[in-house]
């Protein structure tokens, strides 16, 4: 589970993510199934399974409808143009 001071610290919580992990998170959100994410990213299904368990550690999320809720209110992603000001420019 995600230390308490880092789900109080968006920007702490944000460094301890990793860029495969974000990406994961944004594919998650689209609906993929981790078999479908592995095959986009060519990579193996239990690679994302690792990586979807430790996005769940780290946000303290215990499924994917609590980790894309988590997502939308610390502006990881954005659904239907709501929070996408908060999101980075590329």
């Amino acid at each position: 589970m995600a230390r308490m001071s880092d789900r109080d610290d968006p920007g702490q919580l944000r460094s301890s993510l990793s860029e495969r992990e974000l990406e994961i998170i944004e594919l998650v959100a689209t609906g993929l199934t981790n078999q479908e994410i592995a095959q986009k990213l060519m990579i193996s299904k239990r690679t994302v399974d690792n990586h979807v368990s430790n996005i769940f550690t780290k946000t303290g999320a215990k499924n994917r409808v609590a980790l894309l809720n988590w997502a939308m209110d610390n502006g990881k992603i954005c659904r239907d143009g709501f929070n996408c000001c908060n999101l980075p420019r590329p």
